[in-house]
């Protein structure tokens, strides 16, 4: 083959992306002979452009996917889209573009922008959640689950935007207003569907122990999400009425010292009393209006309105509690009333403080003294909430703080006030939403048979085109036909469900249908289910730590109890990859520039590009549309290559903590793949043919050059198998600086160079797989090294015949030796002695001892 100085990127990129089509090197068939190796990026939003956190993530996934099917597995590494969703919908009133044309005209710009990456994907498997092909098994599975009792309908509170006249989920209410219209969101209770994944919240809790290929940081969140408490439901009979408020508590051992019960805004008993009270109607009017996140209500000011209840004590019934609605206590969480104990819980505290309620210590510090501490407690402003030992307490004083639990628990449980009890913070899924462009959800409300599923024979239920934007709300709600049906019990006249299901329906069985994306009377083909899952190596962002991958958990076990599955847990490995970050600029006004506005100096000026003007460079902050320090993937994939961006993505920093992405490294990564290119077009050596034996005889250069390429081989497989990339990288440019500085004139020099680059082709193959390809046919290979084994190393080269050890004198050093590994005492002393610079200080001192570390350090004591 020609050789050339200079690496034509384009051109063969295009031709090993062509090659590896035409072999098919990437399908995948199930073969149950062989071991599989499922890897799986999360799949992309078809937002119309790739960004940099794409390249990053499946430039990630893809070095697996490469070295897996390099060391024999049968490897699946599938591509879709989630492809529902409000952006679309948004679209579609912004631009007055159909969201199916918008979205199907986005995944086709996006599918040729990914493919240029060189990606290892069997695009034969892809799925586009929108198309009804796909949507119409989810529809099926809704049915199982409300068959199975894990889908139901009940009433749930909700922020409803009254503008755009849906429901919002918490992230979208912004200083209580709706992200997108502005309006002031109210609380409002409909009826929703929900999916059962509190039945499998002990299960999903107790598993996360095993997902020991997971991060620790996900395995926490997903533990603190799910939220297993354990404590005790109390009642707090109410003076003058017949029924109580019951609340949850973990803290049942500070019990003596409550001094209110509070109750959320929806709770019952608030609703009944506003029925007579405005004040109290306008206040909860008011807590519907603030923000509903929990970030929102931890920080928001503490307020509450006086009921003039009163409930009293479980332990004393003459000790009566004032009973508040308070902002802060929310319905969805534990019964939706609390006691408050200011002096052990820091909201209670401030709470306290604001409406001159008592505060009473009950666990005092173990060294303190009781006394001094409930009079310091009396005036303080800070909750005590460390352990302790309780005071204060009647039958509880002095017990510790898990003791005194244990032994309320038992008084409440013989009083009948109540018992202990264990409770998640895990609820049910809402999977209802009020708008177009999502999966129908396959139900018919009937006036007289009330609500009846779709028959299995009718699906899927599809969207239907014909729909117009330009009225608030959903528009299936006020479509003229496709809502209206008949009754498939009665006959009568009935109307569909029009909410859709939340795309995180979706998301959470799309690496299942992966398996046999094909299928069309059901949604998995078993055998293929059975041989592919779990995902082996799932990679993407750790913002979807909580829900999608909670989801997803719970969505497989529920398919499992329904039949379609025979695995509990979808991922078997997780790693979640850092974001790109870029350097922010701003204009003279303070206006946002991009890097393509600006222009850097060689004297380290940064100006504008159109007018001269000076640019304040800001901190390297994540790649933002609204900072305009974005970089399109597409131009760095046209000016420097696929390879360039996968190398710098890979070698910049482990892949778990976020980069910054900069010019420099860019065209570092390039100019190293130059240098690799003329190792194999200007060989130092003359090469032997391929699949010539390695030379008998070796000099100590090639020798050690040969033991070097077995260490590489051993330590790039480490690293490639715990996701250190980045060392994978800093290996192979050592093996390759070596490489290039062999002395041709050195014994068994030809074949030793020849191994060597073979062998870095090999291990770069799957970081940067075009210019490895190239390589390989360069040195005269008629196979794709695509398909080529893993190079094994041989153990007894990972250890060096020869050492280099360090001379001392007196302590400082004096030079250094190469002796054979584990030479003797009398070899090692004389070759140390031998040395010039070591004679020189010797001179004719007697020598008093020699200290020799063996393999390491000699030291000559004068």
């Amino acid at each position: 083959m020609a050789s050339e100085d200079r690496y034509n990127v384009k051109e063969t990129e295009a031709k090993w992306q062509a090659a590896w089509a035409e072999n098919g090197c990437f399908t995948a068939r199930e073969d149950a002979s062989r071991k599989k190796y499922y890897v799986l990026e999360m799949f992309p939003y078809p937002s119309g452009r790739i960004h940099m956190g794409h390249v990053r993530n499946y430039t990630l996934g893809d070095v697996v996917a490469r070295f897996k099917r390099a060391q024999g597995f049968n490897v699946l590494h599938p591509m879709g889209w989630d492809a529902f969703g409000l952006p679309a919908e948004n679209a579609a009133i912004q631009r007055g573009v159909h969201p199916a044309k918008w979205t199907r005209q986005n995944i086709a710009i996006m599918r040729d922008q990914f493919k240029p990456m060189g990606l290892s994907i069997d695009w034969d498997r892809e799925v586009s959640t929108c198309e009804p092909e796909y949507y119409r098994h989810e529809q099926k599975m809704f049915l199982d689950f409300v068959k199975a009792g894990l889908a139901y309908r009940k009433e749930s509170w909700v922020n409803w935007d009254p503008v755009e006249n849906t429901v919002l989920a918490n992230e979208q209410v912004i200083d209580g207003k709706g992200w997108r219209s502005g309006a002031p969101v109210e609380r409002r209770k409909l009826s929703q569907w929900f999916l059962r994944i509190t039945q499998y919240a002990e299960d999903l809790l107790s598993a996360i122990s095993q997902l020991d290929r997971w991060p620790d940081k996900v395995r926490l969140m997903q533990t603190n999400w799910i939220g297993r408490s354990e404590g005790a439901r109390v009642t707090f009979d109410l003076v003058g009425r017949e029924d109580g408020v019951e609340v949850f508590t973990t803290r049942p051992d500070t019990l003596f010292g409550a001094s209110f019960c509070a109750l959320s805004p929806n709770h019952p008993i608030a609703a009944e009393l506003a029925q007579t009270n405005p004040a109290l109607a306008e206040f909860i009017a008011e807590c519907g209006r603030m923000g509903t996140s929990e970030a929102d209500i931890e920080t928001a000011e503490k307020k509450g309105f006086d009921t003039g209840l009163k409930v009293r004590h479980p332990f004393d019934p003459d000790w009566h509690l004032p009973v508040h609605v308070a902002n802060f206590v929310l319905m969805e969480y534990g019964t939706g009333a609390i006691f408050g104990c200011p002096a052990h819980d820091q909201r209670d505290m401030d709470f306290a403080r604001k409406y001159g309620l008592s505060v009473r210590a009950v666990v005092a510090p173990k060294d303190a003294d009781p006394a001094a501490f409930t009079a310091e407690m009396e005036t303080a402003t800070d909750a005590f909430t460390g352990d302790g030992i309780a005071i204060n307490s009647h039958f509880l004083d002095g017990l510790s703080v898990t003791e005194a639990k244990r032994a309320a628990i038992e008084k409440i449980a013989k009083l009948g006030a109540g018992a202990g009890v264990t409770q998640y913070r895990l609820r049910d899924w809402g999977v209802s939403r009020q708008r177009y462009w999502g999966c129908p959800i396959p139900m018919i409300h009937c006036p007289d048979c009330g609500i009846v599923p779709v028959p299995e024979e009718q699906l899927p239920v599809e969207l239907p085109e014909d729909v117009s934007f330009d009225k608030p709300g959903n528009p299936l709600a006020h479509h003229p036909t496709w809502k209206n049906v008949d009754c498939p019990q009665c006959g009568k006249a009935a109307q569909r469900e029009t909410d859709t299901f939340d795309t995180f329906f979706e998301s959470s069985w799309y690496f299942a249908r992966f398996c046999s994306p094909k299928s069309e009377t059901q949604a998995f083909d078993r055998a293929a289910v059975d041989y592919w899952l779990p995902v082996d190596q799932y990679v993407g962002g750790v913002e979807h730590a909580v829900l999608h991958l909670l989801y997803s958990r719970f969505f497989t076990r529920a398919l499992s109890d329904c039949g379609y599955l025979g695995v509990a847990e979808p991922f078997d490995g997780l790693f979640t990859q850092g974001m790109i970050r870029h350097e922010t600029y701003k204009g003279p006004k303070g206006e946002w520039l991009s890097p393509e506005d600006i222009d850097k100096g060689a004297d380290g000026s940064v100006v504008r590009l159109s007018d001269g003007a000076p640019v304040t460079v800001g901190a390297s902050e994540k790649m933002s549309k609204s900072k305009m320090n974005t970089v399109d993937p597409t131009a760095i994939l046209d000016s420097y290559g696929a390879d360039a961006a996968r190398l710098f993505m890979l070698s910049d920093s482990p892949p778990e903590r976020d980069m910054d992405w900069t010019e420099s490294g860019i065209e570092g990564a390039w100019r190293y793949l130059g240098r690799l290119w003329r190792l194999a077009v200007q060989p130092s050596v003359p090469l032997p043919p391929p699949g010539a034996t390695l030379p008998e005889t070796l000099g100590p250069k090639t020798d050690m050059l040969l033991r070097q390429t077995h260490k590489t081989i051993a330590g790039v497989t480490d690293d490639l198998e715990k996701f250190r990339f980045n060392n994978a990288v800093a290996r192979l440019r050592e093996l390759t600086n070596a490489l290039g500085s062999l002395d041709g004139t050195e014994t068994g020099a030809p074949g030793i160079y020849r191994f060597t680059l073979e062998t870095a082709a090999k291990l770069a193959a799957p970081m940067v797989p075009h210019i490895a390809e190239e390589i390989w046919a360069q040195l005269g290979h008629t196979t794709l090294i695509t398909e080529t084994p893993w190079p094994i190393c041989d153990e007894a080269l990972l250890t060096d015949d020869s050492v280099t050890i360090a001379v001392q004198v007196n302590g400082k050093m004096r030079g250094k030796i190469d002796l054979p590994r584990d030479a003797d005492k009398d070899t090692t002393e004389a070759a140390a002695l031998a040395l010039s610079t070591v004679a020189a200080q010797v001179g004719g001192k007697p020598i008093r001892k020699i200290i020799i570390v063996p393999n390491r350090i000699i030291n000559v004591i004068v």
